[in-house]
């Protein structure tokens, strides 16, 4: 446990539990679920709408060897390969033997996948896949189909739902152990304010955090509380350095912040061709794939294309799809387009990488366990060690199952008990003003988006680091507190996280994967082939470990004896 809390009034109301879940998506709602059928008392705690999480934005689908002549050492193959050699093999062969299991629980729960004429599920091919592996819903709104059953199972069940409630900090007992979260109620109902939920289980399933970067696939929400949360309270986050940019978001033009709408994988994996301004296919001879190499690869092919030509985007064509097979199998994307006054059927679409998926987060075991008794992280906010350096397409909604039921089995099997939580005692952290957002997500943008250096990165931590400071407390400078609220709290939150990613792109002096140094433009293996883990020290100063190799060590205090501290509150690339 650190000595840093956010400032916030203490709770005026509780609710007592077994396990509170933090998050509405698939890995969430899962793991509730699974709490709840084996009779623990489960309260789920989503910061929207029960169904307005990151995953209702899936489009592709989810990857699993469902397919006749697949098998998930084929599956294993192709992860391991996109993560560029920062896989856990031990973690991703958790997840591709388990996935088909968990995909047809899935479909027990209620989830409808497109099907074939014979009855058998759809498959189609993302990039990095050299199989069709992915089933999808509804042509290309997957994520919507699997909220939909995840949700309507859950209202079936009648559980303890708390809505537009955003997680504050972990409440812990004396002994150190997890004894549940503060949170804020957005607006009036059966609870409002400030309150606690007491459960000596907690499982962060609170999404992404592509708030830190002024363009986004993610929804407003994903602001890294779990990440900054777990950082609070002491536990290790790895990898935040790998955010992967989806290659193809449809271009808004210059300067477009915001959520912004994603252009599918599956329409390349269906036969869509990117092309420049003279309808070149650039992709072709720069991987074998083509247009289907893995997501580092062709952001980089778009992005290096871009600066080439001096364009602001490249297109993607498939208007050889004709308009009935854009209509069926994606007219979610369609639709989009022809929001924004392109219809694909008869123009390329212009699209762009932008910030889409956090390959890094929380670290955890096997059974989704932190370095923080009873605190438990799933999905994208956890760094499983699946990921690697670069998230193969449709992996996440698979981790997220697969994980997910492995926390529900590990909670239910060990029962922990419930102590009391213990006085808050640890100093408030000193609030950013909400307009600090913007701020942060341009020097974001600008240092440390798709192509970085470490001058970009300099500049970026400089900035941050001037927020940072001016976000004393009254009493240490001239700047006054910002008056505790959501949007000082997700500022507060969004600086946490982003002066990790930075501290942690600054040390690793190569490229690999999502992570791209144009000023150090080779893969490292020698170096660089293991995990950058970070923690608090309980000042707020970020203490940076490296592992020994790509492989993650035990979450207990085993797992860090062995490793050195390679940088503090401040790394430069000259630090060891």
């Amino acid at each position: 446990m650190t000595g840093i809390r956010l400032t916030a009034p203490a709770p005026g109301w509780s609710i007592d539990a077994d396990v509170v879940v933090v998050g509405s998506g698939v890995a969430g709602l899962t793991t509730a679920l699974r709490c709840a059928a084996e009779g623990l008392a489960t309260v789920v705690v989503t910061k929207a709408r029960l169904d307005a999480g990151s995953t209702r934005w899936a489009q592709g689908g989810i990857a699993a060897a469902l397919g006749e002549g697949d098998t998930p050492e084929q599956h294993l193959d192709d992860t391991l390969v996109a993560g560029a050699g920062l896989c856990d093999e031990a973690a991703v062969r958790t997840l591709v033997t388990e996935g088909p299991g968990a995909v047809r629980r899935l479909m027990e729960t209620g989830a409808r996948f497109d099907t074939a004429e014979d009855g058998s599920v759809q498959l189609t091919r993302e990039g990095g896949h050299h199989r069709r592996r992915i089933i999808h819903a509804g042509g290309d709104a997957t994520g919507a189909e699997v909220s939909r059953a995840l949700v309507d199972a859950v209202r079936a069940a009648a559980l303890h739902t708390v809505e537009n409630a955003l997680v504050l900090d972990l409440l812990t007992d004396a002994d150190g152990r997890t004894a549940g979260v503060t949170l804020h109620v957005m607006g009036e109902g059966q609870h409002d304010g400030v309150g606690a939920v007491r459960a000596p289980a907690v499982v962060l399933a609170t999404g992404g955090m592509g708030q830190v970067f002024s363009a986004t696939t993610n929804p407003s929400v994903s602001t890294g509380d779990g990440v900054a949360l777990a950082l609070r309270a002491g536990a290790e986050v790895s990898d935040l350095e790998f955010v992967q940019f989806h290659p193809t978001v449809l271009f808004l033009g210059a300067g477009s912040e915001g959520q912004q709408p994603l252009v599918s994988e599956a329409v390349r994996g269906e036969g869509a061709h990117l092309v420049d301004a003279s309808g070149t296919r650039f992709m072709l001879g720069q991987h074998e794939l083509a247009e289907l190499a893995p997501r580092d690869i062709v952001a980089k092919g778009i992005t290096r294309r871009m600066l080439e030509t001096g364009a602001e985007h490249m297109y993607l064509d498939a208007r050889h799809f004709g308009a009935e097979m854009w209509e069926h199998r994606f007219p979610t994307i369609l639709a989009a387009c022809r929001a924004h006054g392109i219809d694909p059927v008869t123009e390329p679409v212009p699209v762009a990488p932008a910030a889409h998926y956090a390959s890094g987060g929380v670290r955890t075991d096997l059974r989704g366990r932190t370095t923080v008794p009873g605190l438990y992280a799933c999905g994208e906010t956890a760094c499983t060690g699946v990921q690697g350096a670069n998230r193969l397409a449709s992996n996440s909604l698979l981790e997220g199952l697969v994980f997910a039921e492995r926390i529900a089995a590990d909670v239910v099997a060990s029962r922990p008990r419930a102590g009391e939580p213990v006085e808050e005692t640890r100093t408030p952290a000193p609030l950013l003003a909400p307009e600090t957002r913007v701020a942060i997500q341009r020097a974001m943008s600008r240092g440390a988006g798709v192509l970085r250096s470490g001058e970009s990165l300099a500049a970026a931590a400089e900035k941050l680091e001037e927020l940072h400071q001016g976000a004393r407390p009254a009493g240490a400078g001239e700047a006054k507190p910002a008056v505790p609220g959501v949007e000082a709290w997700e500022a507060t939150n969004l600086l946490l996280v982003s002066r990790v990613l930075v501290a942690a792109a600054r040390l690793r002096e190569e490229t690999r994967g999502c992570h791209w140094r144009e000023d150090r433009p080779e893969r490292d293996d020698a170096n660089w082939r293991r995990h950058l883990v970070v923690r608090l020290d309980p000042e707020g100063g970020l203490v940076i470990d490296r592992t020994d190799t790509e492989a993650f060590g035990p979450v207990d205090a085993s797992g860090t004896a062995d490793r050195a501290a390679t940088s503090t509150t401040h790394p430069t690339p000259e630090e060891p």
